[in-house]
């Protein structure tokens, strides 16, 4: 096997590997696994967000052939959960639980990683998830499809960003793989991915092209906000907080998206 060769099918087994991290789909037995592999996968958490983002605007636009608007919504949330195994969303609840109720940096960390889930982690969801419901409701139908495809893996760019830019919060956990932070190398991969696809994506719809950028914004500023809150209260950020800062950032695309002048007089 030639050098290029062998390295393209690394990233290869580095792209299965996240998204057997980050989804339910499963994956061939040769790609294996070591915990140095998942750590390097983290440059293709945004591509994965691609997979996600691909089977929610699916669902969606087959459900939008059969149903009214708020079936094929419901569908493709359905959808979604069920191909990531809610992972994001637990990471936002135990967020939600452990910066809600905690008061001191170990408090904050002991409560985040109790598995179960506390008064201010089903507030936290319940609002998330009806949030998402009532902007993807709103957005034109025309947008509906791009945005879904759009959302997720900028979403999980954002997530790449405190683990290029931050240090892992737990001391006990600096073995773990996604404590190590990521190179410049890397963090460029992981934007390339979200970059080239996302150029394609405005070509077929350039109605995105007005309504990116106040989106993209929002979603920055929502990634810096969090950002200070997890270095203020632990000192850096845990994999919840990763979770926490997709979901979220994913709020954020969607009402930046609706935020455009342009938008709303559509």
């Amino acid at each position: 096997m030639s050098q290029m060769a062998g390295y393209l099918l690394h990233q290869l087994r580095l792209f299965l590997i996240a998204m057997q991290f980050f989804t339910r789909v499963p994956v061939p037995a040769w790609v294996g696994f070591q915990p140095a592999w998942l750590q390097q996968s983290s440059r293709y958490f945004p591509a994965v967000g691609w997979l996600v983002g691909a089977v929610a605007a699916g669902v969606y636009s087959f459900a939008a052939q059969w149903w009214v608007n708020v079936i094929a919504i419901l569908l493709s949330m359905i959808a979604t959960i069920l191909l990531t195994g809610a992972f994001h969303e637990d990471g936002f609840a135990d967020v939600c639980d452990g910066f809600g109720g905690g008061y001191t940096p170990q408090r904050v960390l002991e409560i985040m990683k109790d598995s179960r889930i506390g008064a201010y982690g089903a507030i936290g969801i319940f609002l998330m998830l009806t949030t998402k419901f009532a902007l993807l409701f709103s957005t034109p139908l025309v947008l509906a499809v791009p945005a879904l495809l759009l959302a997720h893996p900028l979403s999980r760019l954002m997530s790449c960003s405190l683990i290029f830019l931050m240090r892992y919060a737990r001391e006990e956990g600096k073995a773990k793989p996604l404590a190590e932070r990521m190179s410049s190398n890397e963090f460029g991969i992981a934007c390339l991915t979200v970059i080239a696809p996302a150029g394609l994506l405005i070509l077929w719809q350039p109605l995105l092209l007005d309504r990116l950028l106040p989106a993209v914004l929002l979603m920055v500023f929502a990634t810096f906000i969090m950002a200070r809150m997890f270095m203020r209260k632990i000192g850096g950020f845990t994999g919840d907080c990763l979770g926490a800062v997709q979901q979220v950032t994913e709020v954020a695309f969607y009402l930046g998206l609706l935020a455009s002048p342009v938008v709303a007089g559509a």
